[in-house]
């Protein structure tokens, strides 16, 4: 695998396109540290032991994990990718029910163009009312839990500081967007993908540093022990698929013969990757973010209620309902975006055919029941892997923030590093090198 870096860097097209790959990221990460106007970041770097020793498994985690760290630190990056990939899923979403956008999603390239105009929009819509969210959080306190004064992070709270900090991480979000599509273009990777895993990663050493620190040598040991098991088991899981033989009868087509080749679908058995554990979280993230606006001590009782039980991600009821989310949504999204009906056409139309299996309707049926049996384990896999830091709470005492293996981080890791390793491998055996992966 070094070798295969070697000769990574030693190809100039590639060595350029990695090279700026890293410089992206690193604007990226400097972009997270830098305040936003307004905002005394020393006054929140003095007391961010006191922050990150909470409890945040409420209202604010998956954004703060999303942001690398930046949202507590009320950075120009503070929102991080989280409305690009709420609008994403939405949009996804929305192409099932509009009859408008499932016909641009047909159209090629013309028709994903304009969709992903309108993710732009709407990922600058919903930047806004994070942002002016997270102002006002800041600005009662409750975005630190009542840990720092706000006198001391935003010594001056006129409606124009105000106004001018949510116009600047809302045109954090936008350049954030713009630095994704400059890694996909130009780079190695997804570019979206990437800067999640950045700042993932960011937050790693700090979490290991903080466990170690806090825990006695022998739990950290065993902790980190599981943490490497758990990564294998996920490689295992993402790695896993079944291939579904696919035959492809002789056809002449004028004086040529064309076919008789086998090929496979890969149908894998995470079909929906990490999509359906962002999709819930940011859904339970919603009733969170309205206690934390309105206060625990409303006499609303919807607020009441979701104090009680949504507010903390160690109540039974929250973690049951996460839970049933994400299995819920793995098998929606694996049925919007992988279509049996479709495919046993296509196959049909270029005479191709699963051996055993007649062309057309029974095909689409056999394809429908081996995807409903792979995304049942699928989705409880993720399931189980989501709820692993909520229940490492009660088995460890750490806080969910300081806890370096959660579920979440690790599918994110392990995925986008895979991901990326093959595309650098595709560009590597393009030129007759050996992969990394062999």
């Amino acid at each position: 695998m070094l070798g295969a870096f070697v000769r990574a860097f030693r190809t100039p097209d590639l060595r350029n396109k990695l090279l700026f790959t890293l410089f992206i990221l690193t604007l990226f990460r400097l972009g997270s540290v830098i305040p936003a106007p307004g905002i005394d970041s020393a006054a929140i770097r003095d007391q961010m032991e006191i922050i990150t020793s909470g409890d945040q498994s409420g209202v604010y985690a998956l954004v703060n994990l999303f942001s690398g760290g930046a949202l507590l630190q009320l950075a120009v990056f503070a929102l991080g990718v989280m409305p690009y990939i709420t609008a994403s899923i939405i949009i996804n979403l929305l192409t099932v029910v509009i009859p408008r956008l499932e016909a641009l999603k047909k159209e090629g390239q013309a028709g994903q163009s304009k969709i992903t105009q309108y993710t732009r929009y709407l990922t600058l819509m919903l930047a806004v009312l994070q942002a002016t969210s997270i102002v006002a959080m800041a600005r009662t306190g409750a975005l630190f839990q009542g840990a720092i004064p706000v006198s001391s992070y935003m010594p001056n709270q006129d409606i124009l500081t105000l106004v001018t900090i949510v116009f600047v991480m809302t045109a954090g979000t936008c350049i954030i967007m713009w630095f994704g599509e400059l890694i996909t273009e130009r780079g190695v990777g997804n570019g979206m993908s990437l800067l999640i895993f950045t700042q993932v990663v960011a937050m790693f050493p700090a979490s290991i540093m903080s466990l170690f620190q806090e825990r006695s040598i022998w739990i950290f040991t065993v902790i980190c022990i599981a943490g490497l098991a758990l990564i294998a088991a996920v490689v295992f899981m993402e790695q896993a698929q079944r291939r579904i033989p696919v035959q492809y009868a002789k056809r002449m087509v004028g004086r040529r013969m064309y076919g008789g080749s086998s090929t496979y679908i890969p149908l894998k058995v995470n079909q929906a990757g990490i999509i359906p554990v962002i999709f819930a979280s940011s859904l339970l993230y919603l009733p969170q973010l309205l206690v934390g606006l309105l206060g625990q001590d409303s006499d609303n009782r919807v607020v009441n209620f979701v104090s009680t039980y949504f507010l903390t991600g160690t109540h039974p009821v929250y973690m049951v309902t996460f839970f049933v989310m994400i299995v819920g949504f793995a098998f929606f999204y694996v049925a919007i975006t992988f279509n049996p009906t479709e495919v046993a056409d296509n196959m049909k139309k270029y005479g191709g055919f699963i051996p055993g299996i007649r062309p057309g309707r029974p095909t689409a049926e056999y394809l429908d029941f081996v995807l409903t049996r792979l995304t049942t384990p699928g989705s409880l896999y993720l399931g189980v892997i989501a709820l692993l830091p909520m229940v490492a709470l009660g088995a460890t005492g750490a806080a969910s923030a300081n806890f370096p293996f959660g579920g979440t981080s690790i599918l994110i890791m392990v995925g986008v590093g895979l991901d990326t390793v093959k595309q650098i491998e595709s560009h590597l055996q393009q030129r007759n090198y050996e992969g990394f992966l062999r």
